[in-house]
């Protein structure tokens, strides 16, 4: 089985005396099902998971329901036998957002607490924005992401220790030795190849056969695509035309997304599609990037432009998607492809899945920056440049973008192939793959007495 490390959180969760709702969100394939009964099978004696969109496809038993009385009578009809008490029974709902009804009625399912409860579903994000009645105070909530590269190298027999080891040295602002980082850009190339995906994970770790793991990927995104036929015909042609855009996007000069591009109109504007990004970024199958233009900490208090770039949620889809079957573009070093999309296109997925909001910064005097992210130790922003080839060393708008005072950046951050960290004036370098110890708390931990 996959090691993955919201395990212990929703293990924390499900062993606590709070009484709230687990809901997990995520896009879909993550793993969001098989983690919850994994986890709550070494708890409880009873786990009733009812899938709502098998539900819809067949009986609809649960289609009208309106009351806890209704719930039950439903419930106890399928699953009679194996209820028992609170601490012995889960009951998880998955794919609840087919009946948003369901999500209005948590509450009271709670204050009655006859069962413990679970909720997730793939395409929660986006039904939350839209229903008013969530008793958002009823839950605890929790997202899931594609595994991210410390989860691969685990999968790969990497062990903790070595990751411990690897993360010391990332706070002493120390590189590994030679043959260490070959090994871990090596796996690391991978990543980029298999992506997070669990189901492709394991297909590699089993047979390392590229074309079984691009057969999976091949699945997921259609499957991504075949979510959008939910909404009218205008919208649902919008969605898939934006989604499959950003890998082409990805390779404009620019990254972003081109309104104009999208029904080839001339005068098209952010807010003709505020639906469609929704859907995308909400349902979690891309990564939004908002652009600003004055960045200071916290970042959710700038400006944000209506200037977006949208990645893939997995780098592994991406590559498919861009070399198919080659490996070359990826594993060789002498090979002339240009990979910047690929590498920013996993920053974007480390960053993402380790807590932080996703910004870049803007200007048309001074350039643009691949990431701004929060940095919660020093209480500043944070400008990250992701390099994919040899002139790592050169970064005009990052230095332009340190230099004004007025941003108070203390530091910006180089991610190269490279596998020496050193400091040259307010920039640092580093390798690549440290990016999976940017925590949005905050790489040094401490003890917070109040």
């Amino acid at each position: 089985m996959l090691y993955r490390k919201i395990e212990k959180d929703i293990y924390k969760h499900f062993t606590s005396k709070s009484d709230k709702i687990l809901m997990l969100t995520g896009a879909r394939q993550t793993g969001k099902s098989f983690i919850i009964n994994h986890v709550a099978s070494r708890i409880f004696r009873n786990v009733v998971e009812i899938n709502l969109i098998e539900d819809y496809d067949t009986d609809r038993l649960f289609e009208s329901v309106s009351s806890v009385e209704e719930f039950y009578l439903r419930l106890s009809s399928i699953a009679g036998e194996r209820l028992g008490s609170k601490e012995e029974t889960l009951v998880f709902l998955d794919e609840i957002q087919q009946y948003p009804r369901l999500l209005t009625l948590l509450k009271f399912l709670r204050q009655e607490g006859r069962y413990t409860y679970a909720v997730s579903g793939s395409l929660l994000g986006l039904t939350l924005k839209h229903t008013t009645s969530i008793p958002v105070g009823s839950l605890t909530l929790m997202r899931m992401y594609p595994l991210d590269f410390e989860e691969f190298l685990i999968a790969n027999n990497v062990g903790e220790e070595a990751i411990s080891g690897m993360r010391r040295l990332f706070d002493a602002r120390q590189g590994l030795d030679e043959a260490l980082h070959n090994h871990i850009m090596g796996l690391f190339k991978r990543y980029l190849l298999i992506g997070g995906m669990p189901q492709a994970v394991q297909e590699f770790v089993d047979s390392r056969n590229l074309v079984a793991v691009r057969a999976i990927q091949n699945d997921i995104h259609k499957l991504y695509e075949a979510d959008a036929t939910k909404y009218d015909l205008d919208h649902r042609l919008h969605i898939k035309r934006i989604y499959d855009m950003i890998p082409s996007a990805m390779e404009s000069h620019k990254k972003r997304v081109v309104y104009r591009d999208i029904e080839n109109k001339p005068k098209g504007r952010h807010s003709d599609y505020v639906e469609e990004f929704d859907f995308l970024s909400a349902s979690g199958v891309a990564l939004e990037v908002k652009a600003i233009s004055n960045p200071s900490f916290p970042l959710v208090e700038s400006g944000v432009k209506n200037l977006l770039k949208l990645y893939l949620n997995d780098v592994g889809m991406l590559t498919g998607i861009l070399y198919r079957n080659n490996i070359k573009p990826v594993m060789d070093t002498e090979c002339s492809v240009n990979l910047g999309s690929v590498y920013e296109s996993v920053v974007a997925m480390e960053l993402a899945a380790h807590g932080h909001d996703l910004y870049y910064y803007d200007n048309k005097k001074n350039g643009e920056v691949d990431f701004l992210i929060d940095d919660y130790y020093t209480l500043s922003a944070m400008a990250l440049e992701v390099k994919s080839g040899k002139d790592y060393t050169v970064h005009s708008a990052l230095n332009r973008l340190l230099e004004n005072k007025d941003y108070r950046l203390d530091t910006g951050v180089v991610l190269s192939n490279s596998r020496e960290v050193c400091q040259k004036g307010s920039v640092i370098y580093m390798p690549i793959y440290y990016v999976m110890f940017l925590d949005a708390k905050g790489s040094r931990e401490t003890e917070i007495l109040l």
